[in-house]
C-alpha cells in the first residue's frame, strides 16, 4: 500500500494520492479539480486559496491531523498582511500536501464556477407581509403631558394605523429623537406584525420613506444555498443569486455532517459558523446586485431539512443520526436575525424558519407542501424534490404521506468519475443515435449539440470541462435506450454492443462521451458511475414506494418533479431510469424551486405560514430507515427501469433493448458489430 497521502477536494469528490510535499494547487491539477491560478504560483493572485478541512471525517474513513498541510510560509504571511487572507485558508499554490487530508475549493476559487439552479418561479402570491412601512406624524411634545416620544409614537400608530400595541428595541429608541428631529415631527417605521402579541418597530427614517423594505427567501441546501429577495410590496423578486453550502467539506451528505459533528468536539459548531458566513455573504450580494441598501432587508424566511435547520440554528444535530432521529423543535422558528449571527442585512430584521414535518423531514418538504398544496389535489400527486437528500409527498384531498430518502450527491455530479458540478462547459444533456450508437451532447454555455456546425468554435473559450448530474443521467437513460447497458447495469463490451465506443476499463467497460483533446478531458461513463446512479435512483424509487404502500395504491396519477433535478432532467431519461414510478409521461410536470417558492410565498404572505403550520401537523411521515420493505424496494429498484414492474406507460412509447451482457448469459448482447 501506497505511504502518499490521501487528497479528497470538495464539492468535486474528486480524490487520490500525490507525492508527499505535493503543492495544493499542482495535485489539483493532477486530479482534474477547477482549481483557479492566474499568477503562475507566486502567491500574487490569491485566487487558488483553499479552505483544509480537519478532524475525524468518518465517510471518508480519514482523520486528518491539524499538520496535513505543511506550516503557513512567508509569502502566505506576507498576502494575509497586505490583502487578508479569510480564516482557515491557504493559498494552494504554498502549502504543501503533508498527510491525509481533506480540502475544500470555495466558488471563489473555482476556474468554472457553478451555475445555482434554483431560479424564482413566477407565482402569483397574495400580498400580505409580516413587515411594511408605515408613515406617522407624531404629536409635538407637550409639557404639560409629559410623557415621551416613543409613546407618542405609539398613539400616532394606534391613531392612524390601527396599531395599538408596539414595542421598539433600544437601537430604535436611539434613533428616534434624530429620525424625529430630521423628518419634522414625521417618521415612516418599518413595523413587523406576527400572527399573535404586539407588533414590533424594526427600524425608522425620517419624514416620508420611499426606497422600499424587502425580504429574503432562502433555501438553505445541503449542496447549495439560493437566496431571492423581493419587494414586500408588490412581491417583485429583484435579484436572485446562490452558492455551495460550504459545510459541503465536512461532508458531502447530511449523515456525513452529523457523524462529524459527532467525531470531533466542536465540529457543529466549525459547521454553523460556515453556514451563517455563507448566508450572511449570500444576503449581501443579492442585495447590492439589485442596488437595494442592507439596511432595507428587514425579513427573511428560510426553508432547509432538519439537519441544515439544527446546524443554522446552533443545534447540535446528534440526535437525528440515530432512532428516533429526534428533533430538538418541529415548531416554526421565529427570532432575530442578530440571534443567528447573519450580517447582510438590517440588524433587527426578524427570521422566520418554517417548521419541518419530522426528524428526516424538514422545513424544505414544509415549503414544498405550501407551493405545491398536494393535499388540495383532486387526483393523487407524486411530488418528488431530488437533492442529495430527497423528499417526497404523496397526497390528495384524502391526506398527505411524507418522506425523505438518502440519495447522495450522484445526481449532482459528484463521485462521478468525469463527474463536476453545473457549470460552463460541463455537459449537461446527451442524445445516442439507436443505429450509430455515436453520441452528441449539450453543454452548458453553448445552445448548439455537439454536431452541430460552429460547435468547436462556441466552446473555444470554456472548453468541455466534465459532466454534471442532468448529463450522467440523460447519458445512463440514453444508454438503456441504445442497449449499451442492459437492465442490471452492466455496460457491454465493444464486441457485445458493436460500438468501438465501448472500451474496458480494467475489468469492466466504459462508454466515451467525448474523447478529449489538449483543451479538454476524456468524458466517459465508467461501471462505477452506473452505479452511482443506480443506488441514488434506487433510493429514490424506494422511498416513493412506500409511501404508496402505505396509501394502497400501485400507481399515481401524476408526478411533479420540484428543484433544480426536475428542471433540467426530461421525464422520459428519469422514467427510464425507474427514478419515479410508472406513470403517463404527459402526467410528469417541473415544479422548479418549489421549496424556494414556498419561501417565497411564506415571505409574502402571513396566512400561509398558520396555513403550513397547520398543513404539517396533518402529514403522515414515514421513516425510511426503519420501514422493512425499504430495502426490498431498493434492491427491486437497481434494475432499469426495475427488476418486477414492467412500467407499461413507459413500455408503451419506449421499447427498451432486451439485452444481457453477463458472461454467462444466453443471448447476451447484440450479434452484429455496428459502425462506430
Amino acid at each position: 500500500m501506497s505511504d502518499d497521502p490521501f487528497v479528497i477536494f470538495t464539492p468535486s469528490g474528486k480524490r487520490g494520492r500525490v507525492p508527499r510535499g505535493t503543492p495544493v494547487l499542482s495535485a489539483a491539477r493532477r486530479l482534474g479539480v477547477d482549481l483557479d491560478s492566474v499568477c503562475g504560483g507566486r502567491g500574487i493572485c490569491s485566487k487558488c486559496q483553499v479552505a483544509p478541512s480537519y478532524g475525524q471525517h468518518s465517510k471518508h474513513g480519514l482523520s486528518v491531523a491539524e499538520d496535513a498541510l505543511s506550516p503557513w510560509n512567508a509569502v502566505e504571511q506576507r498576502y494575509d498582511e497586505k490583502r487578508g487572507l479569510k480564516a482557515g485558508r491557504r493559498l494552494g499554490c504554498q502549502a504543501t500536501i503533508e498527510d491525509d487530508v481533506v480540502i475544500d475549493v470555495p466558488p471563489e476559487s473555482q476556474v468554472h464556477r457553478q451555475i445555482v439552479r434554483k431560479d424564482a418561479a413566477e407565482r402569483t402570491i397574495r400580498m400580505d407581509p409580516a413587515t411594511r412601512p408605515l408613515f406617522v406624524t407624531v404629536a409635538e411634545p407637550d409639557m404639560h403631558a409629559p410623557t415621551g416620544d416613543l409613546e407618542r409614537l405609539k398613539t400616532a400608530l394606534a391613531e392612524q394605523w390601527g396599531v395599538t400595541e408596539t414595542v421598539a428595541a433600544l437601537p430604535v429608541l436611539r434613533k428616534l429623537q434624530p429620525a424625529l428631529r430630521d423628518g419634522n415631527r414625521q417618521v415612516t417605521v418599518a413595523l413587523h406584525q406576527a400572527d399573535a402579541g404586539p407588533a414590533e418597530i424594526l427600524d425608522l427614517w425620517p419624514g416620508l420613506y420611499e426606497a422600499g423594505l424587502f425580504g429574503l427567501a432562502i433555501d438553505l441546501g445541503s449542496t447549495t444555498i439560493a437566496a431571492h429577495l423581493c419587494a414586500l410590496d408588490d412581491g417583485r423578486v429583484m435579484a436572485s443569486a446562490g452558492v455551495m453550502n460550504p459545510q459541503i467539506r465536512f461532508g458531502e451528505d447530511l449523515m456525513s455532517r452529523v457523524s462529524y459533528a459527532m467525531m470531533n468536539p466542536g465540529g457543529d459548531r466549525e459547521m454553523t459558523d460556515a453556514v451563517r458566513r455563507a448566508m450572511g455573504e449570500l444576503a449581501a450580494s443579492v442585495a447590492a446586485e439589485a442596488g437595494v441598501a442592507p439596511r432595507a432587508v428587514v425579513e427573511t424566511v428560510i426553508v432547509c431539512n432538519p439537519v441544515m435547520h439544527h446546524l443554522f440554528l446552533g443545534i447540535d444535530p446528534v440526535e437525528l443520526g440515530q432512532a428516533p432521529f429526534a428533533l430538538a423543535t418541529s415548531d416554526a422558528v421565529r427570532c432575530g436575525v442578530a440571534e443567528l449571527g447573519l450580517d447582510g442585512m438590517n440588524a433587527a430584521a426578524r427570521a422566520y424558519l418554517l417548521p419541518c414535518i419530522a426528524g428526516h423531514v424538514g422545513a424544505d418538504a414544509a415549503a414544498v407542501a405550501l407551493s405545491e398544496a398536494p393535499g388540495a389535489s383532486e387526483d393523487l400527486v407524486l411530488v418528488v424534490d431530488v437533492g442529495t437528500n430527497a423528499e417526497i409527498l404523496l397526497g390528495d384531498r384524502q391526506g398527505v404521506l411524507a418522506c425523505s430518502s438518502p440519495t447522495g450527491p450522484a445526481f449532482e455530479g459528484a463521485q462521478i468519475s468525469a463527474g463536476q458540478r453545473a457549470a460552463p462547459g460541463a455537459i449537461e444533456a446527451v442524445r445516442i443515435d439507436r443505429e450509430t450508437l455515436e453520441p452528441k451532447f449539450r453543454v452548458i454555455g453553448c445552445d448548439l449539440w455537439s454536431d452541430a456546425p460552429g460547435f468547436a468554435e462556441a466552446m473555444g473559450a470554456t472548453g468541455i470541462t466534465g459532466i454534471c448530474g442532468s448529463g450522467i443521467i440523460e447519458a445512463v437513460a440514453e444508454m438503456r435506450m441504445a442497449g449499451l447497458l442492459d437492465p442490471s447495469g452492466l455496460i457491454g463490451s465493444a464486441e457485445q454492443t458493436g460500438s468501438a465506443r465501448c472500451v474496458p476499463e480494467g475489468r469492466t467497460q466504459s462508454y466515451v462521451l467525448h474523447e478529449g483533446d489538449g483543451e479538454s478531458p476524456r468524458v466517459a461513463v465508467t461501471q462505477n458511475d452506473i452505479r452511482a446512479i443506480q443506488l441514488a435512483k434506487s433510493a429514490l424509487y424506494a422511498g416513493a414506494r412506500l409511501l404508496m404502500d402505505a396509501r394502497g395504491v400501485d400507481r399515481v396519477d401524476r408526478v411533479v418533479l420540484a428543484g433544480a433535478f426536475g428542471a433540467h432532467i426530461s421525464p422520459l431519461h428519469a422514467m427510464v431510469l425507474g427514478m419515479i414510478p410508472d406513470t403517463r409521461l404527459e402526467k410528469v410536470t417541473s415544479a422548479g424551486n418549489a421549496a424556494g417558492t414556498g419561501a417565497r410565498i411564506a415571505l409574502l404572505n402571513r396566512a400561509a405560514r398558520a396555513e403550513i403550520e397547520a398543513e404539517v401537523r396533518r402529514i403522515r411521515k414515514i421513516e425510511t430507515a426503519v420501514e422493512p420493505r425499504f430495502q426490498e424496494h431498493f434492491v427491486a429498484a437497481n434494475a432499469l427501469p426495475h427488476a418486477s414492474d414492467p412500467f407499461p406507460e413507459l413500455s408503451a412509447i419506449v421499447p427498451l433493448p432486451k439485452v444481457s451482457f453477463n458472461t454467462g448469459a444466453e443471448g447476451g448482447g447484440r450479434r452484429r458489430r455496428r459502425r462506430a
